[in-house]
């Protein structure tokens, strides 16, 4: 494991120092492990704003010696962490714990496609097409689009990009005879702004099912993760006016850059709001 316990210039301070102040205080001895303590205490300031992307740690033995705990701990705490997707480690003259880049928050009860959730987070939306084809449908797939086995559909498969980095690897289904010359058009873009203008169809809700899964060898290589890495399965089915069926897609979301945030409300609040 990295050792993260790289010695900073003579008179330079890490950039996240300020914002670990509540952190280094003494550690609660009754207040359950000091590695989940630390843990805690460190997502706590990330979601607080007191420690921001790119900031970094003290070093390793610097921060334990401040804790009081030994480096072993210190590290269980960072490598946790890390699992998480919150810091990131790295080696070399210039290495050390880094707070990670926030992830990116998907909204399953809004229909708007990536693209548009990208950007009301701020993020540059991309996409690389991998692969577009039309082919028989599957059972499963005709099954979502309500079409018979074996009908054509087009299959669009394409690397997705938030400020240029892999995010998610998106396979998505659209039978053909109801979008006729899509695959001639640019599909780079979003596919459902593409829908509305050329085809008059907007999506007006999804379903869709959430499952954690590992990556493959295949998988990691186009996300940039590791074999076997956490990634999350969204498998998804929009529909468009008179509730049918437009799209079917089973895309993988690498699991250290998507939290899933889903706001719900008790039917008697719904009530009361109409």
């Amino acid at each position: 494991m990295p050792d993260g316990g790289e010695q900073q210039p003579a008179g330079t301070t890490p950039r996240g120092s300020r914002g670990l102040r509540r952190l280094v205080r003494s550690l609660d001895r009754g207040g359950g492990p000091a590695y989940a303590q630390i843990e805690d205490r460190v997502a706590e300031a990330i979601a607080a704003g007191d420690l921001k992307a790119g900031d970094r740690l003290p070093p390793e033995r610097d921060l334990a010696g401040q804790l009081g705990v030994s480096r072993m701990t210190l590290r269980q705490a960072l490598q946790t962490l890390e699992r998480r997707g919150l810091v990131r480690r790295t080696v070399g003259r210039h290495g050390g714990t880094f707070v990670a880049e926030p992830k990116i928050e998907r909204d399953p009860t809004a229909p708007a496609g990536l693209t548009e959730q990208l950007r009301r987070q701020g993020r540059r939306a991309g996409a690389q097409v991998l692969s577009a084809r039309e082919g028989p449908s599957s059972r499963r797939t005709a099954e979502a689009l309500g079409l018979q086995t074996g009908e054509a559909v087009f299959e669009v498969v394409r690397l997705r990009l938030s400020d240029g980095e892999p995010l998610a690897l998106e396979r998505s289904l659209f039978p053909a005879d109801r979008f006729p010359g899509l695959l001639g058009e640019t599909l780079q873009g979003s596919l459902y702004e593409l829908l509305a203008e050329r085809f008059g169809v907007e999506v007006e809700r999804t379903v869709e099912r959430l499952e954690p899964v590992v990556a493959s060898p295949r998988e990691g290589d186009l996300l940039g993760a590791p074999h076997g890495a956490p990634l999350l399965l969204v498998e998804r089915t929009a529909f468009g006016p008179d509730d049918m069926a437009v799209e079917y897609a089973r895309d993988l979301f690498r699991g250290d850059r998507t939290k899933v945030v889903v706001e719900s409300r008790s039917r008697r609040s719904a009530d009361r709001r109409r």
